[in-house]
């Protein structure tokens, strides 16, 4: 398959942000061809499926700005560097999010949000033996909490009824992996 590999020309960050850097960057085409490659670089990110001894999880309620709405999503955030080890990442987020800890974490695989213009890599758990504790989320954050049956989200995705990309397949692969 290396004849559909693209060669980088040149690369030119047009932006850095909190939790983006955007860039341009001229690449060569396998035809010999030039074109130009816009990409978001990402530092990361870890997501969770908590799973209590009932088959609940433990999903989050909360508002997001792009699509002026109230998303439902499984505990998630990004890494605080790329060396960062994602599990400690995914254990930090369960427990600021939800006040959860886990005694078990399963990983479930990567995940790739948006391949077309960003290397985000999301890396995706299920959490089991929970013990419940207290949120301690960041100043920005607001986040709502409840529990809700692993099948009953399953079917709640497969309505359309719950549109995060991260949070469907993670909790897709967790009601599979249960399921053995």
């Amino acid at each position: 398959m290396s004849e559909l590999f693209e060669k980088q020309l040149t690369s030119k960050s047009v932006y850095c942000g909190k939790i983006l850097d955007v860039y341009v960057d001229e690449v060569e085409l396998p035809n010999g061809h030039t074109s130009v490659r816009e990409y978001i670089k990402h530092v990361g990110a870890a997501c969770v499926v908590p799973v209590d001894t009932d088959g609940n999880v433990i999903i989050e309620k909360q508002f997001r700005y792009p699509f002026n709405a109230v998303l439902t999503e499984i505990p998630a955030g990004k890494l605080d560097s790329k060396e960062e080890p994602h599990l400690q990442a995914a254990l930090r987020e369960l427990k600021e999010e939800t006040g959860y800890t886990a005694e078990k974490m399963i990983y479930l695989g990567e995940y790739y949000p948006t391949c077309a213009y960003s290397d985000e890599t999301i890396h995706m758990y299920l959490a089991t033996g929970l013990q419940q504790g207290e949120q301690n989320l960041d100043d920005d954050e607001f986040v709502g909490v409840e529990k809700v049956p692993l099948k009953t989200l399953v079917d709640r995705i497969m309505a359309g009824e719950i549109k995060d990309g991260k949070t469907q397949t993670a909790l897709l692969k967790a009601y599979l992996y249960l399921q053995g």
